[in-house]
């Protein structure tokens, strides 16, 4: 998506979505000068925004298509409890999509798309530093370190492997390989299930809906104009303006517009020549109290359980369940991850969770994310970012309003 935008600068535009692509792209258009109209079906982080991990963890940014996961495809169709969910149903777009990344799940393909997010990823966090020191309450606390825990030595090694590939692609993750033990020594909530663990230097995370939410009101104090509750429906190039329409009212016109709304990106986008599937990987959180309440997030990537404290109880983050977006809340997917999780954690009361929920990560089958313009100059994508929204919605953001308000593309996309 490099299109070159408009030949005049936009000085009204929509963007749908509020999620945290769609508000950081609205934020730093209003850097640029731009008059801003925010639309959302729902409300803020309505989609994948509001529940998820909250990790600022740039470094270990990678695509999800990789040849484990190839491997993970046929069993997670006849292991329901699996991490990876794929339920055997007809549904020609969803076997259409798992073809697509089946494809992707090469060592080469993984390479390439890996070299091909580390240049954005570099520029992750200097993006967050911008949101704050103009006052919005980024938060971000330092994992000091991330602690990923294993049950054996093997399965330790697997990940430090995959870590090693990630630095030969560009990425300078920092970490160490250390014992069970001395993972309790940091973290006394480890049980003693957990014999490895991997230490993962200059992480970050935050609490997901305490910056959507600020990021949300900087927006509006800026002038913005929020529109929730407003699904929608149509989006038109005139050959002049955009128009934008919605449920309950007449379209409104704009000089641009940006479709940012994550696992219905296509609903919209398809419109503008967009071809590349964007699928719902669903993803299902709770919290817990936890004695005592770590202090950093802690990851089980063989359960695939991000955990995150937050708040003074622990957010556990998980599953890839591709479903259709709206698909109703699964109490089976929260039951699978208390089963993976609950051995390797002391004192967790996993008998008392609050805040389930399940939101749709917008994935694409090469595990990169689609930002710039569309086959409208006037009509802009910013999604398919799959886990790491929370990681690159700011800086996406940023580089695509760079491109809006100057009308050029910009090489970092």
């Amino acid at each position: 998506m490099t299109h070159v935008a408009s030949r005049r600068r936009p000085e009204r535009v929509a963007v749908i979505g509020a999620g945290v692509a769609g508000l950081s792209t609205a934020w730093f258009l209003q850097e640029h000068g731009i008059c801003v109209t925010v639309y959302d079906r729902g409300g803020i982080g309505a989609g994948s925004s509001r529940g998820n991990a909250g990790w600022i963890v740039p470094e270990l940014v990678e695509p999800l298509p990789s040849p484990a996961m190839l491997k993970s495809i046929i069993p997670a169709m006849l292991r329901p409890a699996g991490a990876l969910r794929i339920p055997l149903v007809p549904r020609p777009a969803l076997w259409r999509f798992l073809a697509g990344t089946a494809r992707q799940c090469t060592a080469a393909r993984w390479q390439r798309s890996m070299h091909s997010l580390v240049g954005i990823t570099a520029m992750a966090l200097a993006a967050f530093e911008l949101l704050g020191d103009a006052g919005v309450d980024v938060n971000t606390d330092d994992a000091e370190p991330l602690l990923a825990c294993f049950r054996t030595a093997a399965q330790r090694d697997a990940m430090a492997l995959e870590l090693r590939c990630m630095r030969a692609a560009g990425q300078p993750v920092k970490s160490s390989n250390i014992s069970g033990d001395d993972a309790r020594g940091l973290e006394p909530c480890l049980s003693g299930e957990v014999t490895a663990a991997i230490a993962v230097e200059g992480q970050r995370f935050l609490d997901p809906l305490a910056f959507v939410t600020s990021l949300a009101d900087s927006v509006r104090g800026r002038g913005a104009q929020l529109c929730f509750g407003h699904d929608v429906t149509d989006v038109i190039d005139d050959g002049d303006q955009v128009l934008v329409s919605t449920a309950s009212g007449d379209p409104a016109r704009f000089d641009a517009a940006v479709i940012a709304t994550g696992a219905w990106f296509n609903r919209l986008a398809k419109t503008f020549g967009v071809r590349v599937p964007v699928h719902a990987g669903r993803g299902y959180s709770f919290s817990i109290a936890v004695t005592p309440t770590p202090a950093r997030p802690l990851y089980f990537p063989v359960q695939r359980v991000a955990c995150t404290p937050i708040q003074g109880r622990l957010r556990l983050a998980g599953m890839m369940e591709f479903r259709d977006a709206d698909t109703p809340f699964d109490p089976r997917r929260i039951a699978a991850m208390v089963k993976a999780t609950a051995p390797m954690l002391h004192g967790a009361e996993f008998g008392d969770r609050h805040d389930e929920w399940v939101g749709p990560r917008p994935c694409t089958a090469d595990g990169l994310p689609l930002i710039g313009a569309t086959s409208s100059p006037r009509v802009f994508g910013c999604g398919g970012h799959g886990m790491w929204g929370m990681v690159l919605g700011p800086v996406s953001g940023q580089l695509l309003a760079q491109q809006i308000s100057s009308g050029s593309p910009v090489p970092a996309l």
